[in-house]
């Protein structure tokens, strides 16, 4: 009986996300918050009914995994290139560098001086912090004016995977000179390399393979091949951003003289992105679902609600709006609203605060923090949205709300 309820439970959840989903398309409410609230209610209920559930952490961290792979993927999948958007693409990558470079210091320097840390530990705390979230913006922006919606695409696709590399590079060396950063250019350049040639030969398995059932394996060997090239210090997540990026522009390369593509067909290729679009986006939406209400069950309110807490978490998106505010003004020619308000920080987040190494923790943080900052910036992401829909709708313009 137990195992049934466990199933009915899993079932009902699912159905309670595609619901928020529903409520967020028309509402603006960002269904992180939704699922964030519900795991949270659970575990008010699991207080008051002495039922617990052990290793929550670790399914947690599981789950993220899981998550930002297909979150990097989903990503790469939107990213179309072409040649009219390469001063988009161009602003979007300098502003995702120029705010995730202003927020770490920022938020490094703030640690430091609240938690009387050494700098290098505050600034491995900083970077996740400083990572603007994908999983939530991407489908939050969806009836946006075109130029904005994919500014913000293209700009929290790099924020999550140029702050992931970062995060890895200062996580994984023992000492911080010329001969580590010599490396870490190295091992990218490495990375990129292993990347092309694995994504041509999943490609080419997948317009081979005649059987229905041959994403999950393409997934499964996607996700042994991120934690193999983790396991060998390997920026293995340009593995799966290749890999997306190729797909999803497969009509750019024209010239079959320089690669042996005449292998591929264009027709079996975009065959195959579409249904991969498909599956990727359902699973990232499954993973998602599971992932924020298990992070929202091990969410302790007495612990966010701390008065040192409330002040820290608040300072710190103090800082993530004002980075935004300096520095969105360059790269956007438009108005940067409601862009200033997007400063939602979740899966990437919290996953890197899980792999922060023990020599670099810091016993003094109060994780109540990263709670306080993942559900206020998602609300001030919120209260931007619905600005901003308020204000388009008193000039008399309409939404074109995605089907």
């Amino acid at each position: 009986m137990e195992n049934n309820y466990i199933i009915l439970f899993m079932c009902a959840l699912i159905m309670l996300s595609y619901i928020f989903n529903l409520i967020s398309k028309y509402s603006k409410i960002p269904s992180v918050i939704l699922l964030l609230a519900t795991g949270i209610g659970l575990k008010q209920l699991s207080l008051q009914y002495n039922f617990s559930l052990d290793g929550i952490n670790n399914y947690v961290q599981i789950l993220g995994t899981v998550g930002l792979i297909m979150i990097v993927l989903e990503a790469a999948l939107d990213l179309h290139l072409t040649r009219d958007k390469v001063p988009l693409i161009r602003n979007s990558f300098l502003s995702s560098i120029a705010i995730l470079a202003l927020s770490v210091v920022g938020i490094a320097l703030l640690l430091q001086q609240l938690l009387m840390q050494p700098f290098i530990n505050s600034l491995v705390y900083a970077i996740p912090l400083s990572i603007m979230s994908s999983s939530i913006v991407i489908p939050s922006v969806t009836y946006l004016e075109e130029a904005k919606k994919e500014f913000l695409v293209y700009e929290a696709s790099f924020s999550d995977i140029i702050g992931i590399l970062v995060f890895n590079f200062f996580t994984a060396q023992h000492a911080l000179d010329g001969m580590a950063v010599l490396s870490f250019a190295g091992s990218i350049l490495l990375g990129i390399v292993i990347s092309v040639v694995f994504s041509f030969l999943l490609i080419y398995l997948l317009s081979k393979i005649k059987i229905n059932v041959k994403f999950f394996l393409i997934f499964s060997i996607l996700i042994a091949l991120y934690v193999s090239g983790k396991m060998l210090h390997l920026p293995s997540l340009i593995i799966i951003m290749m890999f997306g990026l190729l797909i999803n522009n497969w009509h750019l390369l024209k010239n079959q003289k320089l690669l042996p593509l005449a292998i591929f067909q264009n027709e079996e290729v975009g065959n195959i992105n579409t249904q991969l679009n498909s599956i990727t986006a359902e699973s990232a939406f499954l993973i998602r679902t599971f992932f924020f209400v298990a992070f929202g069950f091990s969410i302790n309110l007495r612990d966010m609600l701390q008065t040192d807490v409330v002040i820290a978490g608040s300072l710190i998106v103090g800082i993530l709006l004002v980075s935004r505010l300096v520095l969105l003004g360059l790269f956007l020619k438009s108005s940067i609203f409601p862009e200033v308000l997007m400063v939602p920080r979740g899966l990437i987040t919290i996953l890197l605060f899980y792999l922060i190494p023990d020599n670099m923790k810091i016993g003094a943080f109060n994780e109540g923090i990263l709670s306080f900052v993942v559900i206020a910036t998602s609300l001030l992401m919120m209260i931007g949205l619905l600005l901003y829909r308020e204000k388009i709708e008193d000039k008399g313009g309409t939404f074109i709300e995605e089907s």
